[in-house]
């Protein structure tokens, strides 16, 4: 089991920016990816950014490219999103989770909350 623990959330006003931080522990993976998702309310939970792991590769959804970016600590098991420019749209619910390559299930953290005002 997997432990995912987020912090970093707030509230900003459009334009700013803010640092979401997840670290992992518990058991250990060799091939796995890490990624950021989010809810806002009465919407389903959407992807936000990916990496894998051990290669740093990263994918963003198109609402974010250009505003945010994923990036990992190895040495702290974390993983971060830097998001820049942030819109009123960006305010949800943001979730870390861990995938298994192999798996299509991933591990969830407990959600930081992002509001961004206009």
């Amino acid at each position: 089991q997997v432990q995912l623990v987020e912090s970093g959330g707030g509230l900003v006003q459009a334009g700013g920016s803010l640092r979401l931080s997840c670290a992992a522990s518990g058991r250990t993976f060799s091939s796995f990816s890490m990624g950021w998702f989010r809810q806002a309310p009465g919407k389903e939970r959407e992807f936000v950014a990916s990496i894998r792991w051990n290669f740093g590769s990263t994918d963003y959804a198109d609402s974010v490219k250009g505003r945010f970016s994923i990036s990992r600590d190895a040495a702290k098991n974390t993983v971060y999103l830097q998001m820049n420019s942030l819109k009123p749209e960006d305010t949800a619910v943001y979730y870390c989770a861990l995938q298994v390559l192999g798996r299509n299930s991933w591990d969830w953290g407990q959600g930081t909350q992002v509001t961004v005002s206009s």
